[in-house]
């Protein structure tokens, strides 16, 4: 959590972090989430293009540009520590361990449309608790609502 304000500002990190949504490839591109989304086909180039292009240069150049951008830029370890504290003690709350076990039941950690779609269950715990039903499914792919748009 302390990461994720510095990326996208304290309102998309909040967005983010309490609606516990999806975030498709271009939303998280344009949030700052992820450097760039790219189409399936694309991917594989891309990074063996730039992986070959930065493993050319001199290592100790690479090595020291990352410790000044990481110095710049990251949170101070006490603050991480903090959340990931808190991100602990939620999860062995009783009411996140009832969901927890319901979407493991729901197939959490198996391949499917659970996994996949995690944010969309999790929003549906909210909603009572029960898998979703097709049309929500559907209705989900398509993007029906923003909560903070």
């Amino acid at each position: 959590m302390a990461r994720l304000p510095r990326v996208m500002g304290r309102g998309r990190a909040l967005e983010v972090l309490l609606s516990a949504d999806d975030i498709r490839g271009a939303d998280a591109e344009r949030l700052g989430y992820v450097n760039r989304a790219l189409p399936d086909a694309e991917l594989d180039n891309f990074v063996d293009a730039l992986a070959t292009r930065i493993a050319s240069f001199d290592k100790w150049a690479i090595a020291n540009t990352k410790r000044l951008v990481n110095e710049a830029s990251l949170p101070p370890d006490v603050e991480i520590r903090a959340g990931w504290d808190a991100c602990m003690a939620s999860v062995k709350r009783p009411a996140a361990q009832e969901r927890i076990k319901a979407l493991l039941e729901q197939g959490l950690q198996k391949p499917g449309d659970s996994e996949n779609r995690l944010g969309f269950y999790v929003g549906q715990m909210g909603l009572g608790g029960e898998p979703a039903t097709e049309p929500e499914r559907t209705l989900s792919r398509f993007g029906r609502s923003r909560m903070f748009a």
